[in-house]
């Protein structure tokens, strides 16, 4: 079975300790440990996507330092933020940061399993959905500039004929650029077509 990772992010050698042991004896997972947030960022790149816990109060970076420096690679890690009594409100700034969850510490044994297993799962759809936009994104790329605005007519529920009209072109051409788009996009219907467009973030234009 798939190995899953779990990293620890806190500057407190006994939580960190804790939390490795705790967590180490769960089945298929395998556990990290880093003592600051700069020491985390240095090798978030190299590694496996996983569940982030992460302390707020750390020296260097910070926890929201973290969350703010991840964000071009957010999907990789499910994040649960560890915080201290009477830090929500950091910890709510974190969720808008992309946390998925929080929890005081010390937290309990049985809610900290809960939320890993609704991080993992959170992650799991997150990454299926980044590569379901790289890979229709992909296939609008492949479109020429006059397909791409075929597209958009249709997108927009126009008529061959309306965007013939709207683009200057015949009817007859929109049906081949129709033809071709469809052939390289790699569906057989208009309601295919126009899910890739939207899974790639092509909308209408106005």
């Amino acid at each position: 079975m798939t190995k899953r990772y779990i990293y620890i992010v806190d500057d407190d050698v006994s939580v960190r300790v804790s939390l490795i042991h705790l967590l180490s004896m769960l089945p298929r997972l395998a556990v990290l440990g880093f003592a600051s947030g700069d020491e985390f960022l240095a090798a978030a790149r190299q590694l496996e996507p996983g569940c982030l816990l992460l302390d707020l109060h750390m020296p260097g970076t910070s926890g929201l330092g973290v969350l703010n420096a991840l964000a071009p690679i957010a999907e990789r890690f499910a994040t649960v933020v560890l915080t201290g009594e009477g830090d929500v409100s950091m910890a709510v700034q974190a969720m808008k940061l992309g946390a998925f969850d929080f929890l005081e510490k010390p937290c309990n044994h049985v809610r900290l399993i809960e939320a890993i297993e609704l991080a993992f799962t959170r992650q799991s759809e997150s990454i299926r959905a980044v590569t379901r936009r790289t890979q229709a994104l992909a296939k609008i790329n492949s479109l020429s500039l006059r397909e791409r605005d075929v597209l958009i007519g249709l997108m927009e529920g126009h008529s061959n004929k309306v965007i013939a009209h709207d683009l200057g072109i015949s009817p007859r051409t929109v049906e081949i650029y129709r033809a071709k788009l469809m052939e390289k996009l790699n569906v057989r219907s208009l309601s295919e077509a126009l899910g890739i467009a939207f899974t790639a973030g092509l909308y209408p234009k106005g």
